[in-house]
């Protein structure tokens, strides 16, 4: 059984990780009538601004039917639009674009099996990071806020000061722990208090063992001033979770903790309180997959935990638009190893929120109460976009 789950595992994360080496259009001949894949946010937002849609959507679906010399159109969004309409430059850079959908595309019986390779274009799949992504003193600037784990969503009050707010830690998975933090940043350093929100926690009342529960206190961070790329810090529990509340955490029906037949602990959830603390740090490399507007790969150690993964924002590939992150935690002193795996899809609203909304499926793989390894927890994770990327 233990090998089927390990099998389950591994099929999964090939299906959410294998698009990333997805393809692109190669243009052998010319193109007329295709659609834009939303990788250039600037581009789409210019052509928006042109036609007087308010407010941009930098991930539109724009279509452009080139083949009647007499009637080329761009459509956006579904709305159809004159193709003149747009100045001379903005036209020759749509026609150029690289990358392109080909909606005329012949498909025959062998394209099951030839299609996929016939599109790779390995030098177009990875990109540079932002500016702003590689500085030490702007990096935490970041539109995201997603609901339960990942980065934190950062507001600057002025260029290099500014705040931040998470919920959950920046490596847990959907009801996983009840953490919830607070930060101001300024010039590199970033400090603030971290509290709890339990209704995070008590929703599932089953595999919690291999859960966090905090109770209130305070970090302090620092970005080395060399690039956005290593950070360290800080972090301490200033506050006794008490009694009464341990008894609420672990009572029989939270499924907090796992017992041997002979009724010792065999799992439990994890607490971190009364005084604990612990050095973290990070080394990331900010970089874009397939057009993602923020991404990072990273390993860290956070409260004593090995950590590894990567987050990626707004990937487009095909017209889709999804955010992918992963976690594992392969080792720890006092919990299980555990996979998380958000996969979080874009185009599910209209107007504003068609760019600004993001739901999809958070799983998290580790031992289950049984022994064996499986799905811990499965649920919905939300994400929202505050402003632009840059």
């Amino acid at each position: 059984m233990k090998r089927l789950y390990t099998l389950y595992f591994i099929i999964l994360v090939l299906i959410l990780v294998l698009p990333i080496t997805s393809f692109a259009q190669e243009e052998e001949e010319q193109i007329v009538y295709y659609q834009m894949e939303p990788l250039d946010d600037s581009l789409f937002i210019q052509i928006q601004e042109v036609l007087f849609i308010d407010p941009p959507d930098p991930k539109a679906e724009i279509i452009v039917d080139l083949r009647d010399p007499n009637n080329q159109t761009i459509a956006i969004k579904g709305s159809l639009y004159p193709f003149l309409a747009l100045p001379g430059e903005m036209r020759a850079r749509i026609i150029t674009y690289p990358f392109k959908i080909n909606l005329m595309e012949d498909v025959h019986f062998a394209s099951v099996f030839t299609r996929v390779i016939d599109k790779v274009r390995f030098g177009k799949v990875l990109a540079t990071p932002t500016k702003t992504q590689i500085s030490p003193t702007l990096g935490y600037i970041n539109p995201f806020m997603q609901m339960q784990g990942g980065e934190r969503v950062g507001l600057s009050l002025k260029q290099d000061v500014g705040l931040s707010l998470g919920i959950g830690t920046p490596y847990s998975g959907s009801l996983e722990t009840n953490m919830i933090e607070v930060n101001f940043h300024i010039l590199g350093v970033r400090a603030g208090f971290f509290s709890h929100i339990d209704a995070m926690i008590e929703v599932m009342k089953d595999q919690n063992h291999n859960n966090i529960i905090v109770s209130e206190g305070y970090h302090v961070n620092y970005t080395i001033p060399f690039g956005n790329f290593f950070e360290f810090g800080y972090f301490k529990a200033s506050n006794n979770i008490g009694e009464s509340k341990l008894i609420k955490y672990f009572q029989e029906s939270a499924g907090t903790v796992v017992l041997n037949p002979d009724s010792t602990v065999k799992y439990s959830a994890r607490l971190i309180h009364d005084n604990q603390s612990y050095l973290n740090w990070e080394f990331r490399y900010p970089l874009s997959v397939l057009g993602s507007t923020r991404g990072k790969i990273y390993v860290a150690q956070f409260l004593d935990e090995w950590h590894f993964g990567f987050t990626f924002r707004e990937m487009s590939l095909a017209g889709s638009t999804f955010d992918l992150t992963f976690d594992g935690m392969p080792g720890s002193k006092y919990r299980e190893p555990q996979y998380n795996i958000n996969l979080l899809v874009q185009k599910v609203m209209e107007g504003w929120g068609f760019s600004a909304f993001a739901i999809g499926p958070s799983a998290s793989l580790s031992t289950l109460a049984s022994g064996g390894f499986g799905f811990t927890k499965i649920f919905v994770n939300l994400r929202f976009k505050l402003g632009t990327s840059f």
